[in-house]
């Protein structure tokens, strides 16, 4: 009887790879086990790199959240406020604690407006606007950098992530090549575990890289239009401002 030598691969074994644990040199190439057998210093690399995909997926879940809030509650607040009713109702309504940047901007004008408006001369009138519209112009820096929070570190780690994790792809290249000489073997099942565990790292990177660049540019772009938005609002009322001074004088 002639021996089958082309037969079909056990069943096991196919099992196995398709699960994607194929055993290598003692080592099973699952995500789990890649962690669990890297090296002391690429592990250190990957905890690092899943923190800080963790912080990434953080911020921007809570930057969105927040930026659509702030689009809803400012289109709330132009609704009252270009609604033809006094502005100090108004101001009575959203009182010290407003809810919004531009309800912000909006109260310390007219807390800067009630303090000196009383006692405005023609003389005066000139100093009053000028103060008023810095008052906005500081409260309006203030509210973004409030909402600039946090953006610098989804650009640190869009820039920074994929080199982090391309160290420990070379220090686990180096622990495989360290292998080979330590054993005097060339097989692929000595440097395929460590090489592995070593491009595990640079997708780590990548994962956490991707999504805080895409991240980062989108949130930027938003800020920016929050921003001309407030600006536009600042340089309207400071321009009924001064139709009001100029009536006044």
């Amino acid at each position: 009887m002639e021996e089958q030598t082309g037969g079909a691969a056990p069943t096991g074994i196919l099992d196995t790879v398709i699960a994607g644990q194929l055993p290598v040199g003692g080592h099973e190439l699952s995500i789990f086990s890649l962690f669990l057998q890297a090296d002391v210093v690429v592990k250190i690399v990957m905890i690092i790199l899943i923190l800080a995909s963790i912080w990434t997926w953080a911020i921007i879940f809570e930057k969105s959240l927040r930026f659509r809030r702030m689009a809803r509650l400012a289109n709330k607040f132009e609704d009252a406020f270009w609604s033809g009713g006094s502005l100090e109702e108004l101001y009575g309504r959203i009182g010290q604690y407003p809810a919004d940047p531009m309800s912000s901007v909006f109260s310390s004008a007219m807390r800067e407006w009630e303090r000196s408006a009383g006692r405005v001369s023609s003389g005066s009138a000139v100093g009053l606007q000028q103060r008023i519209e810095r008052v906005m112009q500081l409260t309006m820096n203030r509210e973004i950098d409030k909402l600039e929070r946090y953006l610098p570190f989804l650009a640190s780690v869009g820039s920074a992530a994929p080199f982090v994790g391309l160290f420990g792809t070379v220090w686990g290249i180096m622990n495989s090549f360290s292998s080979i000489a330590a054993t005097n073997q060339t097989s692929l099942a000595v440097v395929a575990p460590g090489i592995a565990e070593a491009l595990f790292a640079t997708a780590l990177g990548l994962v956490a890289a991707i999504p805080a660049t895409l991240a980062f540019n989108k949130l930027s772009s938003d800020l920016g239009r929050y921003a001309g938005r407030l600006e536009s609002f600042s340089g309207e009322f400071g321009a009924i401002i001064s139709r009001q001074l100029d009536d006044r004088g």
